[in-house]
């Protein structure tokens, strides 16, 4: 970290960007648009070039260089570490919204959107590039970045419209949740192939354990294990002369959680997993009672402050000035391909999977396009690793799956927010 690094300075970039964050989400959602759309805009704008200036730089903003996570600088840490920890607090609210019964209850329909889902993307990218320069390591990171689905994008737009109850939202949901455990999977596959020249069947097998263990025991827990604690807790507090008790139970219940929402996090991070599928399940943990303890409400707050800073930092990643004509046209052709093949596959899921619910898959298959951060994060490993000298993921492709990230997370909360609105209004679903 950079030894320049200034508090006072911290305060003025974060001040700028969350001003500029929350006015653009108030314009797109007074024209019906989702706010976060906004956001990743202005994270755009503020990191383009204009001449020889832009806004990142004016503020003392440096952006690491693709593989070198070094070459940025402290106030580009701070805004990451931010972001990181508005879309862990996020899916921590959504799974305070999700009671495990209703998970579960999509659990094979999930399974089937998950699996098409990866599928049919890995496939295209690493087509798409074998023809484009005939480098399998290129073609493998290009598959495993188009495989990575941002749940983080989908879940603020199901928040916004209040749609948590919703049979699709569940599936989205529970989809995500096994998609980062396939998703880890081809990663790991795809990064040892890479080191080694060959798959590690050990250390794969070894992943597909300690990962499926990690959610199995944690839903088992909240399904079995949560309500037995409860009642407990309940019938502690109804005895003569316990409302001190049942005061003091909602006073430390939120710190309670926010400390085991970090910890699943730090967990879940420790084995090769997202740190939001950690929070997700932690969130569930408390989700029979977030409404009557004022969870929900509080986690609100804290994520109103935060998550402008996710949605501009995922902005921030297009860099406009690497992009040729001939770049330009790879980009168009990956982000076309990224859209159709995540909703053709996850919308198979739906339909094979459940064919009462066949009127979900437009819904659900749009909901899973949004590659946001997780899609950058894939092709800087690819980045980082060498292979006969040079990188198994190069620069322009880096640049490439950087604009497919980005894309698909602008156009598709919009995409999803008209057509949920179609089927449900704007409101709760019973």
């Amino acid at each position: 970290m950079a030894a320049e690094f200034e508090m006072g300075q911290l305060m003025i970039i974060l001040t700028v960007l969350f001003i500029l964050a929350f006015s653009a989400s108030a314009v797109f959602k007074r024209f019906g648009i989702p706010g976060l759309i906004g956001e990743i805009l202005i994270g755009v704008l503020v990191a383009t070039q204009i001449g020889d200036w832009s806004l990142m730089e004016a503020l003392g903003i440096i952006r690491p260089v693709p593989g070198d996570p070094g070459t940025g600088n402290a106030y580009w840490d701070a805004i990451e570490i931010l972001a990181q920890l508005g879309v862990v607090f996020l899916l921590f609210t959504v799974g305070l919204e999700t009671k495990v019964r209703e998970l579960t209850s999509v659990g094979r329909t999930a399974l089937l959107v998950a699996i098409l889902g990866v599928i049919l993307p890995f496939v295209a990218g690493y087509a798409v590039i074998m023809m484009w320069d005939g480098n399998v390591y290129h073609a493998m990171f290009m598959g495993a970045a188009m495989v990575a689905t941002s749940v983080g994008i989908t879940a603020q737009v199901i928040k916004d419209l209040n749609l948590m109850s919703a049979p699709e939202s569940r599936i989205i949901i529970g989809a995500a949740v096994i998609d980062d455990v396939l998703g880890l999977i081809v990663l790991t596959m795809v990064a040892g192939t890479a080191r080694t020249g060959g798959v590690d069947i050990v250390n794969v097998t070894e992943i597909i354990v300690i990962a499926s263990l990690f959610v199995i025991l944690l839903i088992l827990f909240c399904a079995k294990g949560v309500p037995r604690i409860a009642e407990r807790i309940k019938a502690s507090t109804e005895k003569k002369g316990s409302n001190g008790k049942e005061r003091k139970l909602k006073g430390i219940l939120f710190p309670i959680s926010i400390i085991v929402c970090l910890a699943l996090s730090a967990i879940a991070a420790e084995i090769g997993l997202a740190m939001i599928v950690g929070a997700f399940l932690a969130g569930m943990i408390f989700a029979d009672h977030a409404h009557e303890y004022g969870l929900i409400k509080k986690m609100n707050a804290i994520t109103l402050f935060l998550l402008p800073f996710f949605f501009v930092y995922v902005g921030l990643h297009i860099d406009t000035t690497s992009f040729t004509s001939e770049l330009l046209v790879l980009a168009a052709v990956i982000i076309i391909l990224a859209m159709i093949t995540k909703y053709i596959g996850c919308g198979l899921g739906i339909v094979i999977g459940d064919r009462e619910r066949k009127s979900s898959a437009h819904i659900v298959g749009i909901g899973m396009i949004p590659r946001g951060e997780v899609g950058i994060i894939v092709a800087t490993l690819g980045v980082a690793i060498t292979v006969g000298g040079t990188s198994a993921m190069s620069a322009d492709l880096f640049a490439v799956v950087v604009m497919m990230s980005v894309v698909t997370t602008i156009i598709a909360p919009f995409m999803f927010s008209r057509v949920f609105r179609k089927k449900y209004g704007k409101g709760p679903v019973a």
